[in-house]
């Protein structure tokens, strides 16, 4: 009791921080591990280890393979919690790069860390070429967490998303085949039997993942499961999907659970979001505990075996050579700039999935009694613990130093998908610019997809916002919901991350009947509100650029603006074409280049023109 419970304690706490210290939760919950575990034999008085994974008789946690059934099961969990968030749309540029470096990585990283293994170690070629499949995957565990703190172009990110978690499968297959491979042992059916094996792997897994997300969410559409039920049964069910597609294939659970998470991240789901934040709160929980009986369950000798320099050797080979090769031959002919391909060659931490597959395979060869299984684990772990360390600690510096890093994020954060919000995020992805629109409605972001922006179901009140790696260039916030109080939390929250340069909403009713409350983040104009702006948008839906003489010339202009429920400004249009977005205080321009346009929502230019003539010329009398 006393055992699982400090896992657990200990678990939180290195989750704790790891967010504190922004770092990936993976390099404490390794660094306790091994604290608990080995480590812990060197100064107890009777050398055993504070946490024994594995019952020996006295004291442990799980008998048998116990632990290697809690292990592949929490590993389903995790990768369909990420297989949830994988969305087909995100990756419209960057697919073709994405299917390459999944394909093409994962060979060049199987031969390359397979034959340096082989060489370095003198292990035989297929405990070389297990180890090498292991070290495959990367693993969103790891790479979600480097990539929130770094301001990145989208694509870039997107990349190294979809391949940690796509991977991660790929890299459990061909660990599997290999295995198969090594457990057939020589002899007539040694490779039919193996490719057998991975066919069906393929087969079985490809078709209960598909099969069970449909029929999750016919369910869920049908509400044939009742809400309070929703994520216990939603749980059930991919627990059920891995062991029955493990059942037919042995090993093509992994997936299975991907496949299904994958089906149903793309469909119109009601409740997707709610499913979502269970996984991934789940997900944290079980891999707190992982990692740490992981680590745990290795032993010293273990960690002997690699006290020399071919461990420093093959852990080189595989970051400085290995990766960067793959990464170099899986974009070439891509749009990435050569800056770009530099950083996702350097970052490619390794994660759970290694880890937890090494230790289930190397356990299982070292009882049949296997030459070399018992440096499959160790091996794994120094790639995991070192490459995360490595990333975690200089892929920033590495950004900045390559020139991807964005100084200036210049991508606009649109809160709420009403017409109106959609007229303007249109206007400006046609001056390109990248803008992303969220709102908790789902039918208003149906609709801003229909027409080819990008958006997502969100609520502000959540911190997972926050999270959301495809967010990192966002600069500019703009709250544009119906409602003020939520318009007024939106910017307290998200100013200091998406809000960098610029953060607005719409005035209130109050403040647009009180000039003298004007907010300084006030957005376009204190005379409009969101009531203003939706029956201008409906009355005339077109967005209009005039051009300014000079800064006397838009002075008048925005007054008329302000007289007229017809027109509302929305931004300055500089002679560059960049976009300034224009204040409720908007005679704050201090210059106004020549050339410059102003951008206005209602009615057509020609109206204000002769307005604007009339006022001169009143002026000119007077």
């Amino acid at each position: 009791m006393v055992e699982l419970a400090g896992i657990i304690i200990l678990g939180i706490i290195a989750q704790w921080v790891a967010w504190r210290l922004k770092l990936p939760a993976i390099l404490p919950l390794i660094l306790i591990g091994l604290l608990v575990g080995p480590i812990a034999t060197m100064f107890t008085e009777d050398g055993q280890k504070l946490i024994e994974p594995i019952w020996n008789g006295e004291k442990g946690l799980f008998p048998g393979e116990g632990l290697y059934y809690f292990v592949s099961l929490a590993i389903s969990i995790i990768l369909f919690e990420g297989g949830l968030t994988l969305k087909r749309s995100e990756i419209a540029n960057v697919g073709p790069v994405i299917t390459k470096l999944i394909i093409v990585g994962s060979v060049v990283t199987f031969f390359g860390a397979g034959v340096a293994a082989h060489y370095l170690f003198d292990l035989s070629w297929q405990i070389s070429f297990l180890f090498s499949a292991l070290i495959i995957v990367t693993g969103p565990t790891v790479i979600t967490p480097i990539l929130r703190n770094i301001p990145l172009k989208k694509d870039v990110s997107t990349v190294l998303k979809w391949e940690g978690i796509l991977i991660d499968p790929i890299g459990a297959l061909v660990a599997v085949l290999v295995f198969e491979f090594i457990s057939v042992g020589e002899g007539s059916g040694y490779t039919q039997t193996a490719l057998i094996e991975f066919g069906k792997i393929i087969l079985f897994g490809s078709t209960f993942g598909f099969t069970f997300a449909h029929a999750l969410a016919f369910a869920i559409k049908r509400n044939f499961i009742p809400h309070y039920l929703l994520n216990v049964v939603s749980l059930s069910a991919v627990l059920l999907v891995f062991v029955e597609s493990d059942l037919f294939a042995h090993e093509s659970g992994l997936l299975a659970v991907v496949v299904m998470g994958m089906v149903l991240g793309n469909m119109n789901l009601p409740n997707l979001k709610e499913l979502l934040y269970f996984k991934e709160s789940l997900s944290v929980l079980l891999i707190s505990i992982l990692f740490i009986l992981l680590a745990a369950n290795i032993n010293i000798s273990d960690l002997e075996l690699l006290v020399n320099w071919n461990t420093v050797w093959l852990f080189l080979a595989v970051v400085f050579v290995i990766r960067p090769i793959g990464v170099f031959l899986s974009t070439q002919g891509s749009n990435l700039k050569l800056k770009e391909r530099l950083f996702i060659g350097w970052v490619g931490p390794r994660g759970i999935v290694a880890a937890g597959i090494a230790s289930l395979f190397g356990s299982k060869l070292l009882a049949k009694g296997e030459v070399g299984a018992e440096y499959i684990t160790p091996l794994v772990f120094v790639i995991v613990l070192g490459t995360v360390l490595l990333n975690a600690t200089t892929a920033r510096l590495f950004a900045r130093l390559v020139g991807v890093f964005l100084t200036k994020s210049e991508g606009i954060l649109i809160i709420g998908a009403s017409k109106v919000s959609r007229l303007i995020a249109k206007y400006l992805k046609k001056n390109k610019r990248h803008v992303v629109l969220i709102d908790s409605n789902q039918n208003n972001i149906e609709k801003a997809k229909a027409s080819g922006l990008e958006a997502f179901v969100a609520d502000i009140y959540s911190d997972t916002l926050t999270d959301n790696i495809e967010l990192n260039d966002m600069g500019y916030l703009m709250a544009m919901t119906g409602n003020s109080d939520i318009n007024k939390f939106a910017i307290e929250k998200f100013t200091s991350q998406f809000g960098e340069n610029g953060s607005f909403r719409l005035v209130d009713s109050d403040e647009m009947n009180n000039p003298d409350n004007n907010p300084k983040e006030g957005l376009f104009s204190h005379t409009d509100d969101f009531i203003k702006l939706t029956e201008t948008a409906r009355k005339n839906s077109t967005i209009h650029e005039i051009m300014i003489k000079d800064r006397e010339h838009y002075e008048a202009m925005i007054e008329l603006t302000k007289a007229n429920n017809a027109i509302i400004p929305l931004f300055l249009k500089q002679p560059d074409g960049d976009l300034v977005i224009i204040p409720s205080f908007s005679k704050e321009f201090t210059e106004i280049e020549e050339g410059s346009q102003l951008v206005y929502l209602g009615e057509e230019f020609e109206f204000i023109e002769e307005q604007l003539d009339d006022t001169e010329e009143t002026n000119l009398n007077d």
